[in-house]
This record gives C-alpha cells, structure tokens and sequence, in this order.
C-alpha cells in the first residue's frame, strides 16, 4: 500500500452530521463544536471562512474547505458580520448570548437556516468523534485546506444534493459513505498539488535513500528493524541514514517506526475487533502488553479506552 493510500484509508463516518445550510446575508456561524475534521462544499453564493489563527479564505461555488479541528472558525458572508449562531459539541446551537437555538432555523429534511432558497448554499459534513478520522490523517492536514473549482471537479456536487435532504431508510449509512468519499476525493486532489503543506515525512519519500527506508518501515512494520537493517537496505552508514532521516522527515528513524507503528495500532483498534495481542504482533510488538505500555506512554490512554472511544 502506498503512503498516500494509507493515509486515505482514514475517513469513516459513523451517523456523521450532514447538513445543507441556506441563508441570506448577512449571516454568520461560529463553529465551536471540536469536531475532529469538517467539509463545506459551496453550492451557491460565496462565503467567507476565518479560522482562530490563520488566513480567511473566500469560497465560490464548486470551492471546497476542509477544517481540522478542535480549533474553532466562522462562516460568513463577509468578514466584518457578527456571528449569529453558535454550533457547540453535540450538535447544540445557540444565540450568541446562549439562548437555545435549537430547532429555529430548521427548514426541513438535513436543511437549516434562512430560507430554502437562500442566496447561499452550503454542504456540510462533520465527522463527530476522533476514532472515525485516523490520527495519521490528522496530523497531515494543516488546521484549514481549501480547493477551488479550477483545480478539482468534484462530480459527488449533484448527487449529494440529491441525497441529504431525502429521508429514506438507511440514509444516514448513506450520507456516512458519500462524506467519507468526498473527502477522500478532495484530499487526493489536495495532495497531489506542489504546494499542499504534505508533511514532512510525505515530502521525504522522493528521496532516494529516506524515501527507501520509509517505504519498507511502512510495508513491513513488524520486521525487527533497526537503524543498522535499515541503512544495510538503503546503502548508506548508519550515521549518514540517522542524520539525513532525522534532517527530512524531523525526527530519528526508531522514534518514527514506534510512531507508525502506534498509528498503525491505534487504527486497526477502530477499525477492527481483532485482540490486542493479534494487533500487536501485527505491528512488531512482541506482546499485548509491550503494545499497550507504548499506546499508553504516547497517547496517554489504554488501547482498551481508545478502542471504546472509537465505537
């Protein structure tokens, strides 16, 4: 499998939050529900999106932004509005001075805000809870991506317009399926441009001595490696891989192996119901409890916790 399809296996939505938003101006959201990874496609109109820290990006139709949480962020439509609304966790809204606004903008099947025929629309999809966007995927992402419509066509647009406001059995598995799917769309789109922010060890691969190292870490992570196996495979001296590793991807070689190999861990606990101690060996831990000594140490709960978090 290769690094990009790895990290593309992440998305999978669980009853995630869909909803088309329609307003007119001025309107304004502050999002503030900690959601672990959001998109918002623009339909109609155009939208201002400013996160906490960072540049404000301007949305046009067929434009689509990407928002790594927890930070919060407000859509507008323009800059200077006063927010309106207030999203928190769970899915609870409020007024600004924390009246309940639950239920007041409802315009139907998935459809919330002004009126049906707003001069703006949105497709929102949030991802509620951490364990159904793997944390590789996470740490990939900068807090807010966005592509415009001349660089990507996303051919979901009509059909997802079509699917969110029907109310049909098994839609919500439905919805789950074309999140997980646009996202997935968009990322590629998103990663394969020179200028996407790729972290540091993504941008390593095209080189020929860390990208080799890299490669077999991430096809085989239950080999015995060490940095000496590692530089015999690419060539070079122990020394020299240590350094230039260290240099590319930001950290030594045996700390990124015990990382991938956690990360690997950690989503196959999502994802699965296999035993810790088949998860570990799978992964090159040696026992269940070698494997939840170093979860814990680095994600600071039990494997046990996470796995429960993620259902």
């Amino acid at each position: 499998m290769d690094a990009l399809a790895g990290l593309l296996e992440g998305p999978r939505a669980r009853g995630a939050f869909m909803i088309r938003a329609c307003f007119d101006p001025p309107w304004a959201v502050r999002i503030e529900d900690r959601a672990p990874l959001t998109v918002m496609l623009m339909v109609r109109g155009e939208a201002w999106i400013m996160p906490e820290s960072g540049e404000r990006v301007r949305l046009r139709p067929g434009d689509i932004a990407i928002a790594r949480g927890p930070d919060p962020y407000t859509c507008a439509d323009d800059p200077d509005t006063a927010p309106q609304a207030l999203i928190l966790p769970g899915g609870e809204c409020r007024y600004p001075d924390g009246r309940s606004l639950n239920g007041v903008m409802d315009l139907g099947v998935r459809t919330w805000g002004d009126r049906l025929d707003g001069s703006a629309v949105m497709l929102i999809g949030t991802y509620l809870w951490q364990g159904e966007v793997s944390g590789r995927l996470l740490d990939a992402l900068p807090p807010l991506l966005t592509l415009t419509a001349e660089v990507w066509d996303c051919p979901l647009t009509p059909y997802l317009m079509e699917e969110i406001v029907r109310d049909e059995p098994g839609q919500e598995v439905v919805l789950d399926r074309l999140l997980d799917l646009l996202v997935i769309a968009a990322l590629r789109a998103w990663f394969s441009r020179p200028e996407a922010e790729a972290p540091a060890w993504y941008r390593a691969l095209a080189d020929p001595v860390v990208g080799r190292v890299l490669r077999l870490v991430q096809d085989d992570p239950a080999h015995p490696w060490t940095v000496a196996s590692l530089a015999a495979k690419a060539g070079v001296s122990r020394a020299a891989l240590a350094r230039r590793f260290t240099e590319l991807v930001g950290e030594p070689p045996m700390t990124y192996l015990t990382g991938w190999r956690l990360a690997l861990a950690a989503d196959a606990m999502r994802d699965t119901e296999d035993t810790l101690d088949a998860i570990a060996r799978r992964v090159g831990y040696g026992s269940a409890f070698a494997l939840s000594s170093a979860f814990k140490r680095v994600y600071g709960v039990s494997p046990q916790e996470h796995r429960v978090r993620g259902t």
